[in-house]
């Protein structure tokens, strides 16, 4: 019986795992879709989501449908986070707030002038001038996924791309020093080359579910 009941909990663990990551991958999803990727029913779904709901990882939202009750659409919550890599958060806030306390601002300044020097000889050296945009943006997605941002790129209809992070492993070190994300811009900018125009839409920090990078040739 005890036998049992260790591989119940262990698999219903196993499929609140696969929960959490698929609405990581997909953002809100509704119990019927959940259900339908893993083969289970949309009951057995629902009551996994409630209980993620009691933990504090899941949310959710009402959508209303044309025809029926409206369905409730569920998302991670930013307690969600903790699930995933987090690039040793707290041994690097703790880094952080000590070069700040030793160097200063300035100081601060400088270190992350370095890292991202070094960061974007690294990216040039896997992201070779000469490629197509599209070929350019892929290896980038790919790097960045090796890095824990779980990235995917989308090709628009009109020519454009969307590169989109789901996770932010340094989420917790760039709240402490913005001076982190506010390169990344410039660094994809150069990586890219001249005569792109990038622009970056939801934004993890300021709340959103994932981090959105517009890409156009101008």
């Amino acid at each position: 019986m005890e036998k049992a009941n260790s591989h119940a909990k262990a698999g219903a663990e196993r499929t609140r795992r696969a929960i959490v990551k698929l609405l990581k991958h997909n953002g809100s999803m509704d119990a019927l879709s959940l259900a339908s990727q893993l083969g289970v029913t949309a009951m057995a779904v629902r009551q996994h989501l409630y209980d993620l709901q009691e933990q504090r990882l899941v949310t959710f939202k009402e959508e209303s449908r044309t025809m029926g009750r409206p369905a409730k659409m569920w998302t991670l919550t930013s307690e969600a986070n903790r699930l995933f890599p987090d690039g040793y958060a707290d041994l690097t806030v703790s880094l952080i707030e000590s070069m700040k306390e030793a160097f200063g601002d300035e100081g601060l300044e400088k270190l992350l002038e370095i890292r991202n020097r070094k960061q974007l000889e690294d990216y040039r050296n896997k992201v070779p001038a000469s490629l197509p945009l599209k070929e350019k943006l892929k290896t980038l997605a790919e790097s960045r996924t090796a890095e824990g941002y779980m990235a995917d790129l989308i090709e628009n209809s009109d020519g454009s791309f969307c590169l989109v992070e789901k996770h932010c492993p340094i989420c917790e070190a760039a709240k402490a020093c913005s001076g982190l994300c506010k390169k990344e811009l410039d660094m994809f900018q150069r990586i890219l080359g001249e005569g792109i125009e990038i622009t970056r839409g939801e934004h993890i920090l300021k709340g959103d579910s994932r981090c959105v990078y517009w890409i156009k040739p101008e």
